[in-house]
């Protein structure tokens, strides 16, 4: 009897452990395609901007911005973003990575719980050397809190 017990306690702890493997894993995956996206929003913007001038490139720049309220800070803000969204006729290439971000492009699975308005794009030019800042955010079923992903790079 007590060796059916410590058995079957033993066993309950392997299923205990495969649900928290499966979750961690699936963590890992989402975390993986955020940085994934993230980078090449990142390089989608470094190669859509038009070198010619300073002028130039501050407004071709500029025209990458989405949802860039509030202003990133040290602390982050809830995933709740505001602000003119991203034109998809400027940023045809931005534009379809924030809706592959969102689960918007089946069959290509993107991040769970996540739309368009909980991304953000915040470029800060022509000040602080010409940073853009992108956060992804999304939410599983199992989640109470926001997960974030957040790339801050430079376009010069």
């Amino acid at each position: 009897m007590v060796a059916i017990l410590i058995f079957a306690l033993g066993i309950l702890g392997l299923v205990a452990l495969g649900g928290t493997a499966v979750s961690s894993q699936s963590d890992a995956q989402y975390r993986t395609e955020a940085s994934s996206l993230a980078d090449a929003i990142a390089g989608e913007i470094a190669l859509g901007v038009n070198r010619t001038s300073e002028a130039t490139k501050l407004a071709t720049l500029a025209a990458f911005a989405h949802q860039p309220n509030p202003v990133p800070a040290t602390i982050p803000a809830p995933c709740a973003f505001a602000g003119a969204a991203i034109d998809p006729v400027a940023a045809p290439g931005v534009a379809a990575l924030l809706a592959r971000a969102a689960n918007a492009t089946p069959p290509i699975p993107g991040l769970p719980g996540a739309t368009v308005a909980n991304q953000q794009i915040f470029i800060d030019a022509p000040g602080n050397f010409n940073r853009v800042v992108i956060t992804l955010c999304w939410k599983t079923a199992s989640d109470n809190a926001w997960r974030r992903h957040t790339l801050v790079t430079y376009v010069n």
